[in-house]
């Protein structure tokens, strides 16, 4: 365990010290390089700012409309039905819109049943197993100026759709009630 501990507070600085070295064998001009990417970064942020103000702005609109309410007292009989918690209804609806609002979401089921409950681990492997896909669309497709994200939106909606279920079953067989 001390031997992982100490390889892990190693390897980034070693792994960026290889590349500074290897860079230095190639004859790249290393800082300037480094300036480079990050005025270009920059740009990127600058660029992507609108996507993820409207994205936020839709987010904020969606829970204070109450529409996220209603949503889950629709769906609550449904995973009801089949031995789903309903408290966990609203993290997987927030999940694929928001991470932060995941994470608080998750951290109100942590604080309120504990994170060895059921609901706590079933909480847990959810927000671990599935990903921001409207954020991860809406930041990196305006990034590059991608306007078509059909297919991708479907792919990565089912996609959480999956990692979803398959929280659901793994830790239903490994901590049932």
């Amino acid at each position: 365990m001390a031997f992982l501990t100490s390889l892990s507070a190693w390897f980034v600085p070693a792994l960026i010290g290889f590349i500074l070295i290897h860079a230095t064998f190639k004859r790249v001009p290393t800082y300037e390089m480094f300036v480079e990417g990050g005025k270009d970064g920059f740009h990127m942020a600058i660029s992507i700012m609108p996507y993820l103000v409207g994205m936020l702005v839709a987010i904020g609109v969606f829970r204070a409309s109450g529409a996220m309410d209603a949503l889950v007292a629709v769906l609550q009989p449904v995973f009801h039905a089949i031995g789903v918690p309903a408290e966990i209804v609203p993290l997987a609806l927030i999940r694929p819109i928001s991470g932060n609002g995941a994470l608080g979401v998750m951290s109100d089921l942590l604080s309120t049943y504990g994170a060895d409950s059921f609901i706590g681990r079933l909480a847990s492997t959810i927000q671990g197993s599935t990903d921001t896909t409207l954020y991860v669309i809406t930041v990196y497709f305006g990034a590059v100026g991608i306007k078509n994200i059909g297919d991708s939106l479907k792919v990565g909606l089912l996609a959480d759709l999956a990692g979803i279920v398959a929280a659901i079953v793994v830790v239903s067989l490994m901590f049932a009630k």
